[in-house]
């Protein structure tokens, strides 16, 4: 077997793609790790496409599971082992830190859900079959068999880490103040009517009021929109800001320290609702480096850690002594296009880039070969998938017939993006924006550039700082950059990314693409429980978008969990009622379950 040393040596540009993930609880998706980064709910984040993380573990990738990879029917270890044991600290890797852990206000990518999940119960929770079942609430119901109007109701006797009561009042207290807030409530405030959103029945129920009927709307507090943080802590940090570094939840563990950029500890909550978590501690490390996060794991400072690094999923796949939780079915990476400015608000121009697109050389020597290549949002086991629509690309030859058309006849527009006209010397005149800085990242535009250039784009390069990179994108302010997400366990919680009402000044429709019978089909989804009609309608969304012509799929990302030998427990989750609860997903995993066999 070659050493990790070795076969790093071997891959020149190992890596990934920036790419970035908005909003993930109630829309769906997630981040990467090229350089690594996550997310999945009411957040904002931004990673690598090759090095961030999703893991679910009900699906596997084409070489199947391997005797090292932890599944959702993996025999539990309280079977081979004995009991869990309390006791110990796990030091886990995250592909980056956060700048805070409010989920009222906080842009939370992977890692900041990663912890997250530590110190807040989410309101609903995915079980093992993508069901949506109750967590903190005891029971959600829609009224009158009307799917715009739910009623939640809360277990009772539950309190914060800091003793104010769990009720139905703190649940509308964060939903009100993440539908308000500037960035997290982008994701949110589209589908509710601007008062009344939320309506108080007693002490432990409330009623949330939809615009649309929607009958997957638990799905939506399995996330961020669901996480639950005390009021009190929410309104003292409204004065102190750094409290927001501190977060107040009602999770297995409670937060005790901070240092940015540096370790965040959690204790274990000995008063928690659900039962009792083991584990004495967890410590977050960020390590931005995929690289030296898998060093250190493998020297044994860590003993957990998250990836989508092609390479890194590679070294930890090859040991048989670490555990690996590995999913594809999450976020996509993808070439982004923006369709509200020239040169690509005419569809010739959006066909010609994707012909001429390299997919299966940007796979072979980016991604190594260890992702499958992607045509759609959905992998081809999901029940979504649909087998008909096909990412073209790779056909340079059928590009310059549609430059030449467009540059006879627009070709002298402006540009506003580069302040220049769409055409010069009968090429389209482009930008390619991405985050950085990042050395494979640039490895992946100067793979571009010699395609596009060779079949009819003059392109300008634009690195930018990740949060300026994100806004410009927001804005409206790119013509092509290279992105990642979708990923929602249902898709459903994925039309934040679709919808027209999602265009605006600032959009979470990032390529200003709106079509109303997208939409049409969307809301008719929202209010079916019907899965196979259901099922059918996401197979018509994925072809429009393909017709579309405003991502180009270029690979499904690959998630890898990685926990040392002696961590047990990882996917024995349950809820309060029983049900086995979903271990990973989109890079990130829960803590209550897990225990070290010292």
């Amino acid at each position: 077997m070659r050493t990790r040393s070795t076969r790093r040596a071997t891959k020149v540009g190992i890596a990934a793609l920036v790419s970035f993930s908005l909003i993930a609880a109630a829309c769906g998706g997630d981040d990467d790790d090229s350089g690594d980064g996550g997310g999945d709910t009411e957040s904002t984040e931004a990673t690598d496409a090759t090095d961030g993380d999703e893991g679910d573990t009900t699906e596997t990738t084409e070489s199947g599971v391997q005797d090292n990879e932890i599944t959702q029917d993996t025999v539990s270890p309280e079977e081979e082992i004995g009991d869990p044991v309390p006791g110990g600290t796990l030091r886990y890797g995250l592909e980056a830190d956060v700048d805070g852990l409010n989920p009222t206000s906080s842009a939370l990518s992977a890692p900041g859900l990663m912890m997250s999940q530590a110190v807040f119960d989410s309101l609903i929770a995915y079980d093992v079959d993508g069901n949506a079942v109750p967590y903190l609430a005891e029971s959600m119901e829609p009224v009158d068999g009307d799917f715009a109007t739910w009623q939640l109701t809360l277990r009772e006797g539950i309190e914060f880490h800091d003793g104010t009561p769990v009720n139905a009042e703190a649940v509308q207290v964060n939903f009100e103040l993440q539908r308000n807030d500037p960035l997290v409530g982008l994701a949110v405030r589209p589908y509710y009517p601007e008062t009344d959103a939320t309506t108080l029945i007693d002490d432990l129920t409330i009623q949330f009021n939809l615009l649309d009927p929607n009958a997957q709307f638990p799905k939506a507090l399995t996330g961020q929109l669901g996480y639950l943080a005390s009021p009190t802590w929410i309104a003292a940090a409204a004065d102190d800001p750094t409290l927001n570094q501190q977060p107040v939840g009602t999770g297995p563990f409670v937060f005790d320290s901070r240092s940015a950029d540096s370790v965040t500890r959690f204790v274990r909550n000995e008063d928690w609702w659900n039962g009792s978590a083991f584990l004495d501690a967890i410590e977050f490390v960020p390590v931005t480096d995929p690289d030296s996060r898998a060093d250190l794991f493998f020297s044994g400072e860590l003993q957990a850690l998250q990836t989508s690094n092609p390479a890194t999923v590679e070294d930890l796949r090859s040991d048989d002594a670490v555990q690996n939780v590995i999913d594809e079915t999450g976020e996509e990476s993808f070439v982004m296009i923006n369709t509200a400015v020239a040169p690509f608000d005419d569809i010739r121009v959006r066909q010609a880039l994707t012909f001429a697109t390299p997919r299966q050389q940007y796979n072979d020597l980016i991604n190594l070969g260890v992702t499958r290549l992607a045509d759609q949002m959905f992998i081809p086991e999901s029940k979504f998938y649909n087998p008909d629509v096909v990412q073209e690309g790779d056909t340079p030859d059928l590009s310059l017939p549609l430059v030449e058309s467009y540059c006879a006849e627009r070709g002298t527009e402006e540009n506003p993006i580069l302040g220049t006209t769409t055409c010069s010397d009968g090429k389209v005149n482009m930008e390619l924006q991405w985050s950085g800085p990042s050395v494979v990242q640039t490895q992946v535009a100067d793979l571009f550039n010699q395609a596009w250039s060779n079949s009819g784009f003059n392109v300008t390069f634009n690195e930018l700082p990740q949060d300026d990179h994100i806004q410009e994108t927001a804005l409206g302010q790119y013509n092509v950059n290279t992105w990642r997400q979708f990923g929602a366990e249902d898709p459903q919680n994925d039309r934040v990314w679709l919808g027209c009402d999602n265009i605006g000044v600032i959009s979470l429709n990032w390529p200003k693409y709106c079509d109303e019978a997208r939409d049409a089909l969307m809301d008719e989804s929202g209010a079916s429980t019907d899965e196979a009609e259901r099922i059918e309608i996401w197979k018509q969304i994925s072809e429009n978008i393909n017709q579309a012509y405003t991502y180009i799929f270029l690979n499904h990302t690959l998630w890898d969990n990685a926990f040392a030998e002696n961590v047990l427990g990882v996917c024995d989750r349950t809820a309060p009622t029983g049900e086995q609860l979903l271990c990973v997903t989109n890079g990130r995993n829960w803590f209550d379950s897990i225990w070290i066999n010292e």
